[in-house]
């Protein structure tokens, strides 16, 4: 009596068992018929048939390679249920033949595989190439109708929602909803990384507070994800673009913040400096020779450990860190600014932030106009494409061009419109904090530390001969430099003359502002009457 083994499959566990039960009844009407034995039963639940990587089918390759003696044929309902490249599973069949001399049957289609029969082969093989051929079809509506839901419909149709949003609703009118606490995350991550946060301190500190997302990369690739900016990532499909399409979501983080980040992550990446409690100032404090000095413990005679600041090149600075840090101190009582020059900046301030405002509404205009034109130019561009009026390169070459001018127009309305509120609000609760910037330094954690002396000094604060020196410092903050210098705090020599309020290696207007926000510590950037102000939130 002749034995056989079965493979049974459907391709996606949503689909109902009947499928297997089907399949089940088939082979052993066919099993009974031919006076075939059963041996074993393979079976793999909610597997595609593009390659022959699951679970069972290795199991049942194993088995033959062990039982080959003992088995005749292997059953399958229909050859897609072997597989559905036809290409592999004619190499697969034939080698099962020739090598273990079973034979593959079809039991519905009525084929029992045979490499020597030519009709036999034939008819295989044609069923094959149909298996194939209706999997080629489904590809190609799914990838149509996801490109027509991303690009054209700007719905998100992921199987799971990204960190920082849930899906409400079924069928087209699911769609993406913030959820609240994994916003505040997201903001935390976009917002660090924009202030020179070390990556793996973001990453320490998000995993901190709720980030539940794994893998040595996942920070990585939310910084990256326009889904946070309310938009989509869509791939080229035939003869349609791919690109960054606006989504139906809520964003959120805004266009402008999202596209700094981009920009950013596009530079070298610079050296990693570890933060330590006890030396704030490691990896942003240079040497005259332009290094940026290190920091480790130094033992004393007594044996006891003291820190210090070091410059790789022999010979260089070897800083006591506790006489960086008290004349650093003495720095920021020196900076800070009378109860005078505060009440005349409140006074001057309200109008130039009125003149800022209408300002900024007349670029709205401006670039609203020119979104609409540029709108319009596209939509000319599209009808020619569909009347073959120009070519797919002309087409791809100014949808570029036009999608981009469209996307800096968003961006610059949605950055300009926010100006306002945050930009009143931070001015008048946090102005008198300047008057002891000596206290709001002791109060600030160790990133807001670093953040407020690489924005006060530009990031060019050096250490040489015992004292501070920078080319670079805001203007409104450096009235007492003659004194500093007459102290043995700080040199300033300034190098340039357009040097003003807003840093040059921050980001300039209020742009600044709107992103410089983080966690504790809010910027107000203020030209000509405008002022700096910081805060640390206790």
């Amino acid at each position: 009596m002749k034995r056989a083994i079965r493979y049974l499959r459907f391709s996606q566990l949503g689909q109902s068992n009947g499928s297997i039960e089907r399949q089940e009844l088939y082979t052993d009407q066919w099993l009974k018929f031919n006076n075939v034995e059963l041996v074993d039963s393979f079976i793999d639940r909610g597997k595609s048939a593009k390659t022959f990587d699951r679970p069972d089918f290795i199991k049942l390759k194993e088995f033959i390679a062990k039982h080959f003696k003992r088995v005749d044929y292997l059953l399958v309902d229909q050859m897609d249920r072997f597989s559905r490249d036809a290409g592999e599973a004619m190499s697969m069949v034939k080698m099962l033949q020739r090598k273990y001399n079973i034979q593959i049957v079809s039991v519905t289609e009525g084929i029992t595989f045979d490499y020597d029969t030519a009709g036999s082969f034939f008819r295989a093989g044609l069923q094959l190439l149909l298996a194939e051929e209706d999997n080629i079809n489904r590809s190609i509506k799914i990838r149509g109708g996801l490109y027509t839901a991303r690009a054209k419909e700007g719905r998100y149709i992921g199987v799971k929602p990204p960190f920082g949003y849930m899906k409400v609703g079924e069928g087209k009118e699911r769609k993406l909803v913030i959820d609240e606490q994994e916003a505040k995350i997201v903001k935390f991550i976009f917002d660090s990384f924009l202030h020179d946060l070390p990556l793996y301190k973001i990453k320490e500190k998000a995993r901190s507070i709720g980030f539940s997302k794994k893998g040595n990369t996942a920070v990585e690739r939310l910084l990256t994800n326009p889904v946070y900016a309310g938009m989509l990532q869509v791939q080229a499909y035939k003869e349609h673009p791919g690109g960054i399409f606006p989504a139906i979501h809520e964003a959120i983080i805004d266009k402008a913040t999202w596209q700094l980040v981009q920009n950013k992550m596009k530079k070298p990446v610079t050296i990693r400096a570890v933060l330590d409690e006890n030396l704030p100032l490691r990896g942003i404090l240079k040497c005259h020779c332009g290094n940026y000095l290190t920091g480790a413990p130094s033992r004393g005679k007594s044996g006891k450990y003291f820190q210090y600041y070091k410059c790789k090149v022999s010979k260089h600075n070897n800083i006591s860190a506790i006489k960086a840090h008290n004349q650093l101190m003495e720095i920021w009582e020196l900076i800070s600014l009378p109860e005078k020059i505060i009440s005349e900046i409140k006074e001057s301030t309200n109008s130039a932030i009125e003149e800022k405002i209408k300002e900024n509404k007349k670029k709205i205009i401006e670039n609203k106009l020119i979104f609409e034109e540029t709108q319009e130019k596209l939509f000319s561009v599209e009808e020619k494409w569909i009347k073959n009026e120009i070519s797919k390169d002309t087409y791809d070459r100014w949808y570029s061009s036009y999608n981009n001018t469209i996307f800096s127009c968003n961006s610059a309305i949605e950055r300009l419109g926010k100006f306002e509120v945050r930009a009143y609000s931070i001015l008048q609760k946090n102005l008198e904090k300047l008057v002891d910037m000596r206290n709001i330094y002791q109060q600030a954690d160790i990133y807001q530390k670093r953040e407020l002396v690489k924005l006060v000094f530009d990031s060019n604060l050096y250490y040489q001969d015992g004292i501070y020196r920078t080319p670079t410092m805001l203007d409104l903050l450096s009235r007492n430099h003659l004194l500093m210098k007459e102290k043995g705090l700080l040199l300033y020599n300034k190098k340039r003359d357009d040097f003003s309020i807003i840093p040059s290696s921050g980001v300039a207007g209020y742009t600044f502002v709107y992103i410089c926000l983080y966690k504790f510590i809010n910027y107000v950037v203020v030209k000509q009457s405008f002022v700096v102000v910081f805060y640390v939130s206790l």
